[in-house]
């Protein structure tokens, strides 16, 4: 990597395209000591007696564009995805390398024009379509092919997955952690081995504590032993741990370790390598702030078994996140990234190389220079610009997969060599027969290319321009040949296929998933992340209803596999005091009820939440069509507590949560009979203002002016903001109210609604027709089945039955359910609004799920609370919480007799667990009438 400048010239440079300008003397004159060069681009300074020699930091020769191998015959490619790893596995034969592409995201949601949603970290893009398929690179044949692999036991195989993390161990792909449809993939290891004619996946369930389920964390194999887990999410917080495993020690066993030296700040989407001397290198990323990272770590193993963090000397010019990193020997090579604000990092800098021994960073070491035609925006460093992509090292090369760019879903494959002068054949590591004439005509022009380059390499000048004009030079033969599809302005023409735009696919059955995730009870309320499985059929009270009289399930042919609707996109608001709101009141892991029970939100603060999230609503359709994946609440009733404790174990609507990839829908009576109604509806309603198109709230029977006036909001609200505030409030927030959504309809097979169908509503369009804003007077018998009705005590009492909740109510059997399902081609349908003691209950024979998320209602039922999960397959996982003792030293949802006596009403009517009973003077006046 040396050039030898003769001082003899009178003119010495060193080369425009990323050499240091060098000064000289004249010939006559004695030569310095020392001769000084101005460092360009982060190049070394150079020093010489009677000769110079520069040393470049990182010389990057781009040999390919995009280039497009061929496909193994009854084989597929990868094809465009995000969020995938790519991996270089060792192979069959000595040094041989094979590229191994596991899990990713294969498509982007649309909004409703079809268009695809903007792509980038803050702009929020949703990914779908998660896979859990393994693709070949096979060095020797340059063909793709995807990898059929058997499992040694059920569930071994890894889950749907992307933002995991992936390492090679020999012959042998180890995948951890991830996200997918059903949200955070398990902690457990999933090793593929690839030592057997076929490729088997293996799980190991390493017992005892570890880095648990996270994503956007980095994996790393330290010293050919030593399996590095660092950062990323739990769907909770931002993490700064370290976790190793070493694969010598068995039984296995996760460490969790606190090195010594600078601990780096918590980040997620940062990037890791290891050096092969046992260097890791710990690169960019995102911290809590959701601020972009230019610092980089290395950590360390000593001899005597300490772990030591230690900042990189340097830094580079630009934070970013949701890049990429590879080493080649010395140098760590980082690629693409995201800098925050929907962006992606500029051209000039999307290649960068840290010279570990040296402590340098060099930006774009291709030679980029903006003042260039070879580097236009089809050249070669406009390639790697780029997030969420994939890179692996082979000897000197480098190769980069897939990605987003803008919201264009990307699946092509740039090569990188890091010399003036590779030897290609250390591409191909077998040095076979190569079957693929794509292949070698891409291997024959790339070495035409590097023999005209080195040609005139005499010439220091000359070479560093053609060394510089290399890649653009071969993008444009790629272009000419037809390798690249290029729109005429110069950006890629993009192949992804929106909804709408194709014949509509037909989506999966929904499924009731057989498991069910819980916390585990603890008497003390600490959690201590216990998480565990149980079956369905575990549960004492969850089947009660389905226990009757067998009902016949309705028939499959009769229930349309319907194609889904166009799936919304998360859409940043723009700055208000709901800000204010969720920064206070957002806080899972350390919320605590305030001691006096003051509100820290000001007044004028609320009235303008409610301003901006009635112009939403009023925007909204009566019934949602929403699409998976998303979690469902049931009934909150002001038991703030337990939201925040769902959201603590099953991650959170915010950007350091899951928010990027799953939406939220709560299905009403968030206020009445809890402690703290005000903090649960300010709360939802300032992630409806954040996330208008991915937080979705439909309308409760408490969401009524004469029912909330009865059961404590009203109370709530003058206690703890005066009369005058408090009855202000109360009243803007139920005309808030009146606007809310009635009904969701997730992938046109799932219908979401507060009480039941009752006796009058018969389709969809019944719901529909409703007009808002809509008091419960207006609103009639549709309104009041949709809001009020309950199924019957089990499936074998059908029909239509009085209700015990008052005059003019039913419950309705489980034919009604049936009959209602195949009607309008649904195959399941979730209500809230009954307190049932497993938080979740079927009815129909399953086709109807009772779900209720408040713990202990009332105080007194002792109920668990629930959540349930819609993967994008279309199976539905409860996730429960267990009802925890009060605290001792705050008061709490069940802690009622430290409460000031104010807010509880002390005439109001009692609070049975399955709705109120009949009471006198309910024949008359108002909605009460209804009631």
């Amino acid at each position: 990597p040396w050039c030898a400048c003769r001082s003899s010239c009178r003119t010495l440079r060193c080369g425009r395209a990323g050499w240091a300008d060098c000064v000289n003397r004249r010939p006559q004159q004695p030569p310095p000591t020392t001769l000084a060069c101005t460092p360009r681009h982060g190049y070394a300074a150079c020093s010489s007696s009677l000769s110079l020699r520069c040393k470049p930091l990182a010389l990057m020769t781009l040999i390919s564009g995009r280039f497009e191998p061929t496909v193994a015959d009854g084989s597929t490619a990868p094809g465009k995805r995000c969020g995938h790893s790519l991996t270089a596995v060792d192979g069959q034969r000595p040094g041989e390398q094979n590229l191994i592409l596991f899990g990713g995201a294969t498509a982007l949601e649309s909004n409703s024009l079809g268009t695809p949603a903007a792509a980038g970290p803050n702009a929020g893009i949703r990914l779908s379509g998660a896979t859990n398929s393994v693709h070949v690179f096979e060095s020797k044949t340059g063909q793709w092919s995807e990898l059929q692999t058997v499992c040694s036991r059920e569930g071994d195989k890894p889950t749907p997955r992307a933002a995991h993390a992936a390492v090679a161990y020999g012959n042998m792909l180890v995948v951890q952690g991830g996200i997918g449809p059903c949200g955070l993939a398990t902690g457990d290891l999933h090793v593929l081995d690839l030592t057997r004619e076929v490729a088997i996946w293996h799980r190991v369930a390493v017992p005892g504590e570890g880095p648990g389920p996270r994503y956007a964390h980095v994996l790393t194999l330290l010293n050919r032993r030593f399996l590095v887990v660092i950062g990323g999410n739990n769907g909770r917080d931002t993490l700064d741990d370290v976790w190793v495993l070493d694969t010598d020690s068995k039984p296995y066993q996760w460490q969790l370790v606190v090195p010594e030296g600078t601990r780096p700040a918590g980040r997620m989407y940062a990037s890791a390598a290891a050096r092969s001397d046992g260097l890791l290198l710990l690169c960019g990323g995102r911290d809590a702030a959701n601020n972009p990272l230019t610092c980089a770590y290395g950590l360390k193993l000593h001899p005597d078994g300490r772990w030591e963090w230690g900042a990189a000397r340097g830094t580079a010019s630009t934070p970013r996140y949701q890049h990429a990193s590879a080493f080649v020997n010395e140098k760590l090579h980082v690629s693409g990234g995201a800098v925050g604000g929907g962006k992606l990092i500029e051209t000039s800098e999307a290649l960068a190389v840290l010279d570990t021994n040296l402590g340098t960073w060099a930006e774009n070491p291709s030679g980029y220079d903006e003042d260039e035609e070879v580097n236009s925006k089809e050249g070669a460093v406009q390639d790697l610009r780029r997030c969420r992509h994939a890179m692996a090292a082979v000897g000197r090369a480098i190769i980069v997969y897939g990605g987003l760019r803008g919201s264009e879903l990307l699946d092509d494959m740039i090569v990188l060599y890091d010399g003036p002068s590779p030897h290609l054949e250390a591409l191909i590591a077998g040095a076979g027969l190569r079957t693929s004439r794509p292949w070698e005509d891409w291997l024959g022009g790339v070495r035409s290319q590097i023999q005209r380059m080195n040609g005139v390499m005499p010439a220091t000048q000359k070479a560093a321009e053609e060394e510089a004009a290399a890649g653009g030079a071969l993008l444009s033969r790629l272009d000419n040949n037809g390798e690249r599809a290029m729109s005429p302005g110069g950006k890629r023409q993009g192949k992804l296929v929106h909804r709408g735009s194709h014949k509509k696919q037909p989506t999966p059955d929904v499924r009731l998933y057989h498991r069910a995730v819980v916390v585990a009870r603890e008497a003390n309320g600490v959690l201590g992340g216990l998480v565990r499985q149980l079956s369905i059929d575990q549960f004492d009270h969850e089947a009660r209803r389905v226990s009757g009289v067998g009902l016949q399930s309705p028939d499959p042919q009769a229930l349309l596999t319907l194609t889904p609707q166009t799936s919304l996109t998360r859409s940043l608001s723009t700055n208000g005091v709901h800000k204010w709101i969720l920064s206070d009141l957002l806080r899972p892991r350390d919320w605590r009820a305030p001691l006096e029970r003051q509100l820290r939100t000001r007044v004028d603060s609320i009235k303008d939440l409610c301003i901006r999230a009635e112009k939403i609503f009023a925007e909204e359709p009566t019934v949602l069509e929403l699409s998976a994946p998303l979690k469902i609440f049931g009934d909150l009733h002001g038991q703030y507590g337990d939201l925040m404790r769902l959201f603590d174990e099953y991650g959170n609507p915010s950007t350091a949560g899951d928010i990027a990839y799953i939406d939220y829908l709560f299905l009403g009576d968030y206020v009445d009979r809890g402690a703290h109604s005000l903090e649960t509806i300010l709360l939802l309603l300032a992630l409806k203002v954040e996330y208008p198109k991915n937080v979705h709230l439909i309308r409760g029977n408490h969401e009524a002016e004469d029912i909330n006036a009865l059961f404590g909001f009203r109370s709530e609200c003058i206690e703890r903001l005066g009369e005058v505030d408090g009855l202000n409030i109360w009243r803007m927030l139920n005309s808030v109210f009146n606007w809310l959504p009635l009904a969701a309809l997730i992938e046109d097979k799932i219908l979401c609604m507060h009480g039941g169908i009752g006796r009058d509503i018969n389709t969809i369009d019944d719901i529909a027709r409703l007009e808002r804003p809509l008091t419960m007077e207006k609103g009639g018998q549709t309104l009041m089945d949709l809001l009020w009705s309950d199924p019957t005590e089990n499936d074998s009492v059908q029909g239509l039955q009085p209700n015990a909740r008052g005059p003019g109510l039913v419950t309705f059997g489980p034919d009604r359910v049936t009959d209602f399902c195949i009607r309008n081609n649904l195959q399941l349908i979730v209500r809230a609004h009954e307190c049932v003691m497993d938080g979740f209950e079927r009815f129909a024979q399953g086709h109807l799920i009772t779900l209720f998320s408040a713990t202990n209602y009332c105080g007194t039922a002792n109920n668990a609370g629930a959540i349930l999960v819609v993967g994008r397959d279309l199976v539905v996982v409860p996730k429960l919480i267990h009802p925890l003792p009060p605290a001792v030293d705050s008061p709490s949802d069940m802690d009622r007799d430290k409460l000031s006596p104010t807010w509880m009403d002390v005439g109001r009517p009692p609070t049975p667990v399955r709705g109120r009973p009949p009471q006198q003077g309910d024949e008359q006046g108002g909605s009460l009438a209804w009631f």
